[in-house]
């Protein structure tokens, strides 16, 4: 899988990034368990889908890796808006694309052409996170 790169499940924090049923996530909550007589700690992690919001829920071992997505942050600007995409056409390698339009109420209603937003690219999926 590529834009991936593995880390040991015992550094993952909080606020942090991670891949779960192979969509990239934020974790919400990280609780341990103390190892047992001849096992290892093990580690609870939720976390919400970052493009579709969906609560996941892994127990992993505490000696395990797991894979932690490459965000790319970038800026475009948007050219047009129909039928619910917006063609965006990237400020350093002037490349267009269409993307759906945000579903944040707020975002959504200042997404105009001609306005600068950021979008990311995680694993192939790019969206719309804010205005520039």
């Amino acid at each position: 899988m590529s834009g991936v790169k593995p880390v040991d499940v015992h550094s993952i924090k909080e606020g942090r990034y991670i891949v779960m049923e192979g969509v990239p996530c934020i974790v919400k909550s990280i609780k341990s368990s103390a190892p047992g007589k001849h096992g290892h700690a093990k580690f609870r992690i939720e976390a919400v889908g970052i493009f579709d919001n969906k609560k996941r829920v892994e127990v992993k071992s505490g000696h395990t890796r797991c894979e932690v997505p490459v965000i790319e942050k970038k800026s475009g600007q948007v050219l047009s808006i129909a039928n619910n995409k917006v063609q965006i056409m990237d400020m350093e390698t002037y490349e267009t694309m269409e993307l759906p339009v945000p579903e944040e109420e707020d975002l959504k209603n200042k997404v105009k052409p001609g306005v600068e937003v950021t979008y990311w690219d995680v694993m192939g999926t790019k969206q719309i996170k804010g205005l520039k």
